[in-house]
């Protein structure tokens, strides 16, 4: 060991066993853990190895895991990166292969983007999550880069009135889409954390507007109050933990209500306040009560039912934001939504799947991933013509088509299969 690049923890057995682990994500809104979410969480290692990584701090999260929560594991590590050498360290590799379960605690977003962004921890961390399987959770810091968009401020943490008044406020830096830890099962999703405790609806609302404006996409966000966490099994049903009543435990999942190009915000531009109003309905927002049973939930693989919740709607006009009531409705617009510009159209019909690609994009060398809805690479292609593909073995569910250039992601699009 590095003692310079990395500390190490250790509670319980050393050797590596194998178990009948399950598949899962735990997205924690920070401050005091949710006791009930942690012990669905190491529910899930059936038993096996537990790892805990970290850019702070020491091994308080072993006891808990270990014993306090009366789940048993084999063990509980905890790894603390002091450097980005730590990210290429073989035993801090292996370890992170061998877990069951790997959760990472809170701290500053930004040393985890400096020290594995482009590393090897992040690339065995993507292995893990696609061909083991793994549970990956993370609270505060560690649930802001879960997702595929994420913020990880290089400056002090922007706040709501900075993002409003100035869409692109220079503590909005970092912000980025599809090139770190990038959960499959968060397609298009950012995360925040703290939410109602610090104010930061007026900021998602902005990371929002920026996925759309400068990438193109329709943005979806998922966001927790402290002490709420929310838990996603492989069918998609993410269930909500805390500890209402008394506390004010929610958590949020915003959708922009019509698909881009119609759902671009009016005003976005730096130095300008943030106008995303589109008749008071650029955002739909489902709140949800988190409760000790985790009993309230939202499905993720539609993201248009929940239970224990309400629907609202949010938009932002000149720098300020409001929220009212709402109620679950597909975008109404009063005309055909025009052609998308991403190039990628797809559909299913039976066993064969259609697709067409323009061919400008082709020329630049293109990829194809199709994921299952609990995040299974279920097919990868190059691409070199337009035209159709017969899948037979796909059973009827949900996918996700995704096309890659050498620069990076291009197109997305969900396909069900009948």
């Amino acid at each position: 060991m590095d003692a310079q690049a990395y500390t190490r923890y250790l509670t319980g057995d050393s050797s590596d066993v194998v178990t009948a682990h399950q598949q899962g994500l735990v997205l924690a809104g920070g401050g005091a853990d949710n006791d009930p979410a942690m012990k669905w969480m190491l529910q899930r290692a059936a038993g096996g190895d537990v790892l805990v990584l970290r850019a702070s701090g020491s091994n308080g999260y072993n006891n808990y895991f270990y014993s306090d929560l009366g789940i048993p594991v084999n063990s509980v590590e905890t790894i603390v990166f002091h450097n980005i050498s730590a990210s290429y360290d073989p035993y801090v590799l292996r370890r992170i292969c061998e877990a069951e379960v790997v959760f990472i605690a809170g701290g500053d977003q930004y040393d985890y983007y400096t020290m594995w962004r482009n590393t090897p921890v992040e690339d065995t961390l993507r292995h893990a999550l696609i061909q083991k399987r793994i549970t990956l959770g993370g609270t505060s810091a560690g649930m802001m880069i879960l997702g595929e968009a994420y913020y990880a401020p290089s400056l002090q943490g922007v706040e709501s009135h900075q993002a409003l008044s100035n869409p692109y406020h220079p503590h909005m830096q970092v912000l980025g889409l599809g090139d770190f830890v990038n959960h499959p099962w968060l397609p298009d999703v950012i995360c925040d954390t703290h939410f109602d405790e610090r104010d930061r609806a007026g900021r998602l609302s902005v990371f929002m507007a920026r996925m759309e404006k400068d990438w193109g996409i329709n943005a979806r966000g998922i966001a927790c109050n402290e002490g709420t966490a929310v838990c996603v099994d492989s069918s998609g049903v993410a269930r909500v933990f805390g500890s209402y009543p008394p506390a004010p435990d929610y958590a949020y999942f915003l959708q922009s209500w019509c698909d881009v190009p119609q759902s671009l915000p009016e005003q976005c531009q730096p130095g300008q306040p943030l106008t995303w109003s589109h008749g008071a309905k650029a955002l739909l927002v489902y709140k949800v009560v988190g409760k000790p049973n985790g009993s309230n939930s939202f499905d993720l693989t539609t993201w248009e039912q929940g239970t224990g919740g309400q629907w609202q709607w949010w938009y932002a006009d000149q720098g300020q934001l409001f929220k009212t009531q709402g109620a679950f409705q597909p975008c109404n617009l009063s005309v055909p939504p025009p052609e998308k510009s991403d190039g990628l159209k797809v559909s299913w019909l039976e066993d064969t799947f259609f697709m067409h690609v323009d061919t400008s994009i082709i020329e630049q060398g293109l990829f194809m991933n199709i994921l299952s809805s609990d995040g299974q690479l279920v097919f990868q292609t190059t691409l070199s013509q337009p035209g159709f593909m017969k899948f037979l073995p796909f059973a009827p569910g949900m996918y996700i088509v995704t096309l890659w250039t050498q620069s990076g992601r291009v197109a997305q699009k969900k396909v069900v299969k009948p």
